[in-house]
């Protein structure tokens, strides 16, 4: 196909092409803009950009629209790309663009147009009688845009700020043909039912309240499954030399001045005042790391010292941006820190890198890595930021691990390597960062004494390996579709008595998987064994032990696998053998 790229000039690419979807899905995204103007002309135009799955729209309409509406739109940009209209783009000085757009009646663009500097060239596409403000990119016909869905509509502040109006958002996803389109349509269907809020609910993980928005609920069964994720965590952690701490929740202005949080990060902290001091909710646990590191004289015979926390940290998210246990306001942090001197460096990545691949085949997740270069908004100098991100390249490429490099998105005190964790069905998750980081040692005048008796300033690597505890469950819930391993499952056993006389039976073996170690129950409810089946296969619990008289009289059980339509008879010893051994194997 061909794009018109933001000078003008057209490019021939393909859909494959990053350019080629961006330029498909933003053209995309003018025609449904063009199918509202036809059929609600009152209604007033934002923005809409083509982002990662497809694009979406920002309109303010006195009635926002709403889903029932969305097949109408369709139809009518199925019409638009028949109708082969070719997009133009063309230049206005600034003068005429505010003019164009008071005629058109556009005040959001007005307003962009506003904020944009003096001497930038304003750029328009025009297609039919539908004109935009854009700078691109656009495919060269909207008969190239032949398999598209609207997908779901939604409240969207403008400019993405809480104190402007609520416009109404419309998403859509857009392809090369109809086969790809169907098929991502079906991976959006599979997500639905996947979907870890609806699955938190129905099996008793969590609860998001009203009196908490972004701040979760663990409920009994989802503590289950949040203590074995920081069990395993301290496990892995113990083997790999680290010792664990636990620092304040809060600390004081002048702490987070140090380390350079209250300049960068300030808008997204909860502060509160102690004694005429201002102070703030940690929203990461680095500075108190490291004033665990300074609490005492270090020598280089003491690094490398791994320090872990699971610290709980507070962080100021938008309403708007609030989604179950992926994007909340309160989280557990798996953090370390670890200081080491210079020498250290490229051992230590490599250690971390060999952690996360570890943890990471275990749950049956491929990945991919991200180096994430300086951002404009850092501190440091030149020669700081070109070592460290020359330690991480090249420990990446003495392990051999393919990696792409994203220019700009590190973090404000160093350079990271992302891990991009791929689900059962294809979506990706960054979890994972291992961040390297030669200031805040410096700004917090951390040191060590080294092997000449002099002083000497460590280097910090801050990491993460399931990111955010809560997060990671919701990402596990919905790999596993609630299907939780049995080793992560919060009841691994449902023990289901056909009649009351085989209750004290389905007691004494519940009792026995106990004292194994296996989280068992009984169903002892009086309800036919299929009704109770099903409920225990509902719950996603991986075994179902149907005992009756015949397996009390002879110390049996009928087991039956969450996902089987069978049943297979066996000694109860025999049982517990297979069962212990697939949890302590973390099978």
């Amino acid at each position: 196909m061909k794009v018109i790229v933001k000078d003008g000039s057209v490019q021939e690419c393909t859909f494959e092409d990053e350019l080629g979807r961006d330029a498909l899905r933003h053209t995309a995204s003018h025609i449904l803009a063009q199918a509202v103007k036809r059929l609600y002309p009152e209604t007033k135009l934002a923005i809409g950009p083509s982002i990662a799955d497809g694009f979406y729209y920002d309109f303010d309409r006195e009635t926002p629209f709403t889903e029932e509406e969305l097949e109408g739109l369709e139809a009518e940009m199925a019409r638009i790309a028949k109708e082969n209209l070719k997009l133009e783009r063309f230049t206005l000085p600034r003068a005429e663009a505010v003019k164009l757009m008071e005629e058109r009646r556009e005040p959001y663009k007005l307003e962009l147009i506003a904020d944009l500097p003096e001497g930038e060239e304003l750029s328009f596409f025009k297609q039919g009688e539908f004109v935009d403000l854009c700078a691109g990119p656009h495919v060269t016909y909207t008969s190239a845009v032949k398999a598209f869905k609207l997908t779901s509509v939604a409240g969207a502040y403008w400019r993405g700020s809480e104190k402007n109006k609520m416009l109404t958002r419309i998403y859509g996803t857009a392809f090369a043909n109809k086969t790809d389109l169907n098929e991502h349509l079906e991976r959006l269907e599979e997500a639905k039912k996947r979907d870890h809020r609806k699955l938190g609910r129905e099996l008793g993980l969590f609860r998001i309240m009203e009196e908490g928005p972004g701040f979760p609920f663990f409920l009994p069964k989802g503590m289950v499954l949040k203590n074995i994720l920081t069990e395993y965590w301290r496990e892995i952690h113990t083997r790999e030399g680290y010792v664990e701490i636990s620092t304040p929740i809060m600390l004081n202005r002048e702490l987070w001045e140090t380390s350079g949080h209250w300049d960068h990060y300030k808008e997204n902290m909860y502060t509160t005042e102690i004694d005429e001091t201002t102070f703030a909710v940690k929203p990461m646990n680095c500075p108190g790391g490291m004033l665990v590191y300074k609490s005492e004289p270090r020598s280089y015979r003491d690094l490398p010292m791994r320090i872990g926390e699971l610290g709980i940290v507070h962080r100021h998210e938008k309403s708007g941006a609030l989604h179950g246990l992926m994007r909340v306001r309160c989280f557990t942090q798996d953090d370390a820190h670890i200081f080491m001197t210079p020498e250290q460096i490229k051992s230590e990545i490599k250690g971390v890198v060999r952690m996360i691949d570890e943890v990471y085949n275990l749950f049956g997740f491929k990945y991919h890595v991200e180096l994430s270069t300086r951002p404009e908004d850092s501190m440091g100098s030149d020669e700081d930021w070109n070592n460290a991100t020359d330690a991480l390249r090249q420990a990446l490429e003495e392990l051999e691990l393919d990696y792409v490099v994203n220019e700009g998105d590190g973090a404000f005190y160093g350079p990271k390597i992302d891990f991009h964790l791929e689900d059962s069905i294809g979506r990706t998750w960054q979890c994972g960062t291992i961040q390297l980081d030669f200031q805040l040692p410096q700004r917090f005048d951390a040191e060590y004494t080294g092997a000449d008796g002099q002083k000497h300033r460590p280097i910090m690597i801050h990491r993460v390996v399931f990111g955010s505890i809560e997060r990671f469950i919701g990402i596990l819930t919905e790999h596993y579709a609630g299907k939780f391993p049995t080793w992560l499952a919060p009841v691994q056993v449902k023990i289901l008595p056909i009649t009351d006389r085989n209750n004290e039976y389905a007691e004494s073996l519940c009792e026995q998987l106990k004292e194994w170690g296996v989280r068992c129950e009984v169903d002892e409810r009086q309800e036919k064994t299929g009704f109770k089946v099903r409920e225990a296969q509902l719950a996603k619990i991986p075994y179902m032990l149907v005992v009756g008289d015949r397996e009390q009289e002879e110390n049996t059980v009928s087991v039956r696998q969450r996902d089987s339509q069978k049943t297979q008879g066996m000694k109860v010893a025999e049982f517990v053998q297979h069962i212990t051994a697939e949890i302590y194997q973390k099978r």
